[in-house]
């Protein structure tokens, strides 16, 4: 039987890596729930055990249950009932397969119905769902926002709403507004306490609202009256038993059919609040789009999976000119780029929800008691480590599931254009990736900083001392040429020393570190396991070497005076 975990077992490898028994350490507390709770593990072999078990489950159920219903859902797509919506009928039955499954709340404690489950197999299991639905993968995977709950609201509200997430109940994050896409700082749904009622009320309209007709929502308004810019926002919990939010319209979207992005109507609608006040944007929502970039990159890998999947398995049978195409250079060169750049791509993912994990666990033990010196440390290097690869694994990612897709509708010719076949439904996915959960643009406009601050270049420079096979020495070799070009690009950026001249050398730079340190982490897997990597890091040491001397070409070229040619147009456009 087909198994979406089992199937693939670059999973497995990245579930295996020698950093998870830290992971394991800090997210069981040294398996101090094995005396109270049943389905506690005892030791490290056990939670991966348990890790493993649980991912053959989603796997399973991917690749019968949802992966059935995935053409039905797409054609069907939710309903709009009123002010209410209704899913898709083959979305329900998805619902009920992974709620009796026990497949929700998975990160959070057992002492709230949750499986504990640290954030790397979490989020394998959101790779794997997506890679069958990426729609319905938005609303299930949405339940990681119970996290913001439980990092920043307050004991009572853990007890209230985290078991109702563990029992299935769903959630979405309601930040975006007509007038305040991107920029969140200006959004403007307004949150008054009323005295007589003894809560808060939200009343405005939001807008690109993912799953908004959930159970529970996290709420971005402006609290602070007066205010217009992010020191005036709050973050809410909106309860829908509380009623007072209508769903004006459900958006007819390009892609990912089955996820319902709605338009809300806030009305009176009783709130509370989440933390302190005027802290919803600067720290929470924060939180909040790092964990949901997180998602989306998952959700990139899992499109970029099948859509490869997809591509390999109609090379082999489709025959032209009296041969299987994929005995064609054309082809098998394009079908070699897109396994290279998805196993890339995976790797940075999970490399960067491993240092999620150490850092957020590290956060919730500080919660129970003093960090040590040592534990103070770690918890700072490792977020600084996720800060700062969460954006390039949503960018590059999101990038490479838009051009996996593309390459597999090629390999698929004329019949990749007809909806008969599913590689249409993830081209048509995979488009939103690279826009929602902040834009590619807004990815670099986050790692620059990490540029010019030397620390991609530092991760770069760390991973030229591992060991690596003796056969891909020249490839490690290589990978510090392009870390040498990075520096001397970045470089003749500071020199420059004009903040318009950075903009436009940004994503250059940003793709010359991304391409280096994902080439640096399948050096690390092709060492550790060549039969599963040893092809990738090959054709990827080629395309990324090529891609850096791309962008080190153009920074290098590039002189101030150059810009007026591409401020012209937009000159041009301001003027009329």
């Amino acid at each position: 039987m087909s198994n979406c975990y089992s199937d693939h077992q670059e999973l497995k490898f990245e579930l295996n890596h020698p950093l998870m028994r830290r992971v394991v350490e800090l997210k069981e507390r040294s398996f101090a729930d094995k005396d109270l709770y049943e389905n506690a593990p005892i030791d490290f072999d056990d939670t991966m055990d348990n890790y493993d078990r649980v991912l053959d489950i989603v796997g399973e159920i991917t690749a019968t249950t949802i992966a059935d219903n995935a053409e039905g859902v797409d054609l069907e797509g939710p309903h709009h009932e009123g002010n209410r919506v209704r899913y898709a009928s083959g979305t329900e039955k998805n619902l009920k397969a992974m709620v009796q499954a026990g497949m929700n709340g998975m990160t959070m404690p057992r002492r709230y119905g949750g499986l504990n489950f640290a954030i790397t197999p979490y989020t394998m299991c959101a790779e794997i769902v997506a890679a069958k639905d990426a729609g319905f993968g938005n609303i299930w995977s949405l339940q990681d926002c119970i996290e913001t709950l439980y990092e920043f609201g307050d004991e009572d509200q853990r007890q209230r709403y985290i078991p109702r997430v563990c029992d299935g109940e769903t959630m979405s994050m309601d930040l975006t507004e007509p007038d305040a896409g991107s920029d969140l700082q200006s959004v403007m749904l307004r949150a008054t306490y009323s005295e007589e009622d003894g809560c808060w009320l939200l009343n405005g309209v939001k807008r690109f609202i993912t799953n908004g007709d959930a159970d529970i929502h996290l709420v971005l308004a402006r609290s602070e009256e007066g205010t217009k810019d992010g020191r005036g926002l709050s973050m809410f919990i909106y309860d829908k038993r509380q009623g007072g939010v209508n769903v004006r319209r459900i958006e007819n979207k390009l892609g990912i059919h089955g996820s319902p992005t709605c338009e809300l109507v806030y009305k009176n609608a009783k709130a509370e609040l989440c933390g302190s006040r005027k802290l919803g944007l600067i720290k929470y929502v924060m939180a909040l789009m790092n964990g949901a970039r997180l998602g989306i990159a998952a959700q990139s890998v899992g499109i970029s999976q099948a859509a490869y999947d997809e591509a390999l398995s109609y090379a082999r049978d489709r025959e032209q000119f009296g041969k299987k195409i994929i005995s064609m250079p054309a082809v098998y060169d394009m079908l070699a780029l897109m396994k290279a750049k998805l196993d890339a791509g995976r790797a940075l993912l999970y490399q960067t929800s491993r240092y999620v994990d150490i850092y957020k666990a590290l956060d919730d033990i500080a919660r129970e008691r003093k960090l040590t010196p040592e534990e103070r440390d770690e918890q700072k290097k490792f977020a600084k480590l996720a800060d700062a690869l969460t954006p390039l694994a949503k960018g590059m990612n999101s990038e490479y599931c838009n051009q996996n897709t593309y390459d597999a509708i090629q390999i698929h010719g004329g019949s990749g254009f007809m909806l008969d076949y599913p590689i249409q439904r993830y081209y048509r996915d995979a488009r939103i990736t690279s826009i929602y959960e902040g834009t590619t643009q807004l990815q670099v406009v986050a790692a620059i900083r990490y540029v010019t601050n030397g620390s991609y270049l530092a991760q770069a420079r760390e991973f030229e001392l591992s060991e690596v096979s003796p056969a891909l020495k020249s490839l490690q070799d290589r990978a510090k040429k392009m870390a040498d070009m990075l520096e001397e690009a970045t470089q003749k950026v500071k020199d420059v020393a004009s903040q318009e001249f950075q903009d436009i050398c940004a994503r250059h730079l940003v793709e010359i570190a991304a391409d280096t340190l994902m080439l640096h982490l399948l050096l690390y897997n092709a060492t550790v396991n060549p039969e599963l990597f040893d092809k990738s890091v090959r054709v990827y040491a080629n395309f990324a070497e090529a891609e850096v001397l791309k962008h080190y070409t153009f920074v290098m070229s590039l002189t101030p005076e150059q810009l007026e040619y591409y401020r012209q147009e937009t000159s041009d456009a301001v003027a009329e």
